[in-house]
């Protein structure tokens, strides 16, 4: 294909897409201009380019399409359902006719004459009344509106060029002309220069890139983090290359995150495609729904957009099928006849969470329990003991589905199952929350990138291993001394007790074993990875542990993927290979059954009016001093070499994930380490703002109850009772104005910090 097509397919395709976006706005907003401009527009440029390429049957098309937007911008017609209805049925055979030259260079064959007769047939009959011409100050609404919107806020995609936005002037047209005939009829008022310089310098100020040659820099950048994190261990205690190392470790930071950016896309890519969906099958469903979009501007990674966009469709078709009522039972139930379908994206730390809501009848549980035995998914003893949420995740399961009826929209069972099939295979999650009579709301939890993650590097059987961050709780230590009275058993299935909770453990040297091998209960000093994947949570057992890394996931080799364990691998920064365990495929291996909330009667019991309340608490030591911080407002715990401290003035700061995190070093512990040395950071986060502090060691997470009347000191909250001692709770806003004042050990004592 020659480069000239290859561009024409982009911009036709891109144009298209926005034409979709403003036909479904059109048919809110009939007497639209600037939406019917914007149409026409798209269309003209198809058939102008199509005329020179020689492509008959798409200018054959794009030709009645053009004559019928002209009449709706024209005023002689109006854009009712029928004619936006046959618009996007010309926008359907458009891009199928795309796809065909994409694939074979080819127009394909296809039979148009039916749709052009329609197209045709809508031109002949104008209504008789004129469609009223807008007034300024509507219009004047109309793009204040349309600037403030998510399709004009939106970033470009990665391959986008803006010139596709500024095509070239639109020739009138009208009923029964050509586009080689005089212009017969008054010509349209050209656009305001403001847009048209706007246009402009984004057209001069973006690039059109391949996604191939991006692809290839994703993965020259992933060698150089794989280079950069073994340089770093190689000379962490080489004198005089300190700062060579630092700047290395700066600039890798900053090219891979320019690389990132570079890839990124916002989800409005994705999220256009569902006012189209919703329509259409609000026709077919007989249902009135609005819908509602928030977050379009929230950027992803092209691959995961591409990998969520079959999910995203299948929620949105469950949502309006089995979700939202029909309008008569929507008002015999006091609700409004017109549902509410709400799609939301919003950043959380290294993931976005994408939602699909909606306020139908949502999910029955004696219905999922019905259909479940039926089917012969559950046994009816089983399923009476089975709790709500384990309940309701079997409508995750191949083939499970409560319709009644198979038709062309569900009742199939795939539709579930391909949601977390898909979001699962790209490393994220699926959360179900529904409230019977009130709605159900579908959670998908998608990983910024797959390319670069952070791990924490375990060892077991003399290897090492890779396991996603994004699944580790918390790690807890278990010496050689208590393994034998910490780890309990019920008969061969080891059990640790949790702050009061039983987790079940998975030893991950019997996993690996080729043979079934009995679990060693010898005394022998142990690590418990705690995990939540797939709603299951439970406790991988290690036997060391080593210092976490950004890891470049790497695919499997075939011979790899069948043993189902692994999600990728990766080349440590010693040089060393490492597979990356997958904890869902872990779990499931090891027979873990989904996690329970035990606690849930207990939440919602009424809660007793005491002087103190369970809480749960990070307990450290600080140059021998014990304090606790909020469990729920801890990101991360770091050990780092002292080496990578910088300071701005006399304010010690961290590079970390390519920000500049404030540290508050209140005892000093940073001065007195060697340059070699390991130094454990706690990173905890007050409102928006990121803090960490400096401490000795972490000693344990413990539950605690807050002594209300116990005396504070201006820097604490409180005091809580851990572990039958009385602790410090820290106050993380005046933490915060530690970091930043550069306060060191002199300037303030630790006992004003934790008492």
């Amino acid at each position: 294909m020659d480069d000239l097509t290859r561009e024409f397919l982009i911009e036709s395709g891109e144009g298209l897409d926005r034409m979709e976006r403003c036909l479904t706005d059109l048919e809110k907003s009939p007497g639209d201009a600037a939406l019917i401009a914007e149409i026409f527009r798209s269309v003209h440029t198809i058939k102008g380019t199509t005329g020179f390429l020689g492509y008959k049957r798409l200018e054959k098309l794009a030709h009645v399409g053009e004559n019928l937007l002209g009449l709706l911008r024209d005023r002689k017609i109006r854009a009712d359902a029928p004619v936006v209805t046959a618009l996007l049925r010309l926008l359907d055979a458009l891009r199928s006719i795309l796809r065909s030259i994409e694939a074979t260079e080819t127009e394909g064959e296809g039979d148009d004459a039916a749709l052009i007769g329609e197209l045709a047939e809508l031109q002949q009959a104008p209504q008789e009344s004129a469609v009223a011409a807008p007034s300024d100050s509507a219009l004047s609404r109309s793009k204040k509106a349309r600037s403030h919107s998510p399709r004009s806020t939106a970033k470009p995609s990665t391959r986008g060029s803006a010139a596709s936005s500024a095509p070239p002037p639109i020739e009138p047209s009208g009923a029964a002309q050509s586009p080689s005939s005089p212009p017969a009829v008054a010509p349209v008022a050209p656009e305001e220069p403001k847009s048209a310089a706007a246009s402009l310098a984004a057209a001069e100020s973006t690039l059109r890139v391949d996604i191939a040659l991006l692809n290839r820099m994703m993965n020259l950048v992933g060698e150089l983090v794989l280079t950069r994190n073994q340089v770093l261990q190689a000379t962490a205690a080489v004198p005089g290359l300190t700062l060579l190392t630092r700047r290395l470790d700066m600039i890798t930071a900053d090219l891979r995150e320019a690389v990132m950016k570079a890839r990124m896309q916002p989800v409005s890519n994705v999220f256009s495609k569902v006012p189209r969906l919703v329509r259409d099958l609000c026709q077919s469903l007989g249902k009135r729904v609005r819908l509602d979009v928030e977050g379009q501007e929230t950027e992803l990674d092209k691959s995961l957009l591409e990998a969520i966009k079959d999910p995203l469709t299948h929620a949105v078709r469950n949502a309006l099928d089995h979700g939202i009522e029909l309008p008569d039972v929507r008002v015999a139930a006091a609700k409004d006849p017109e549902g509410t379908l709400k799609l939301r994206a919003v950043p959380e730390g290294s993931h976005v969470i994408i939602e699909v809501s909606d306020d139908g009848a949502g999910i029955s549980v004696d219905r999922v329990r019905e259909k479940a035995i039926e089917r012969g998914l559950i046994s009816a003893e089983r399923a009476a003991q089975q709790p709500e949420r384990d309940l309701l995740q079997l409508i995750f399961l191949p083939g499970f589905s409560t319709a009644s009826a198979i038709t062309k929209v569900s009742g199939r069972g795939v539709g579930m199952d391909v949601v977390r099939t898909n979001v699962e295979r790209i490393g994220g999650k699926v959360e179900l929350d529904s409230r019977p009579g009130k709605g159900t709301t579908l959670r998908l939890r998608i990983p910024l990138t797959l390319a670069i993650i952070p791990a924490l590097i375990v060892r077991s059987v003399g290897q090492s291993f890779a396991l996603p961050q994004v699944a580790l709780s918390e790690l807890v230590h278990i010496p050689a001394q208590k393994s034998a009275s910490a780890i309990e058993w019920i008969e061969d299935a080891p059990l640790y007790r949790l702050r009061g909770n039983l987790l079940p453990l998975v030893f991950l040297d019997r996993i690996l074993s080729p043979v079934a091998v009995p679990c060693r209960r010898d005394a022998r000093e142990s690590y418990i990875a705690v995990l939540d994947a797939d709603g299951r949570r439970y406790g991988l057992v290690v036997e060391g542990l080593a210092d976490p890394e950004e890891i470049v996931v790497k695919p499997l080799n075939a011979a790899l993927k069948g043993i189902a364990l692994y999600s990728g691998a990766t080349v440590l920064g010693s040089g060393n290979l490492a597979l990356i365990l997958d904890p869902g495929a872990v779990a499931l291996r090891a027979g873990i059954a989904l996690s329970t909330d035990e606690n849930d009667a207990a939440a919602s019991a009424p809660v007793a009016t005491s002087s103190h309340r369970e809480n749960e608490y990070l307990l450290v030591d600080i140059a021998g001093r014990r304090a606790a911080v909020s469990l729920g407002n801890v990101l991360r715990i770091e050990q780092i070499p002292a080496s990578r401290v910088e300071y701005v003035g006399d304010r010690p700061v961290l590079n970390c994930q390519d920000r500049i995190l404030s540290l508050a070093d209140t005892a000093g512990l940073i001065a007195a380490a060697d340059p070699g040395s390991q130094i454990v950071i706690v990173v905890c986060c007050d409102g928006e703002r990121q803090v960490g502090f400096v401490v000795s060691h972490v000693l344990d997470v413990a539950a605690g109850s807050d002594l209300c009347e116990a005396g504070t000191s201006r820097r604490t909250l409180g005091a809580v009772l851990l572990k039958d001692s009385v602790t410090g709770v820290v106050d993380l806003a005046q933490f915060h104005h530690l970091a930043l004042s550069g306060m060191d050990n002199a300037d303030a004592a630790p006992v004003e910090v934790f008492s």
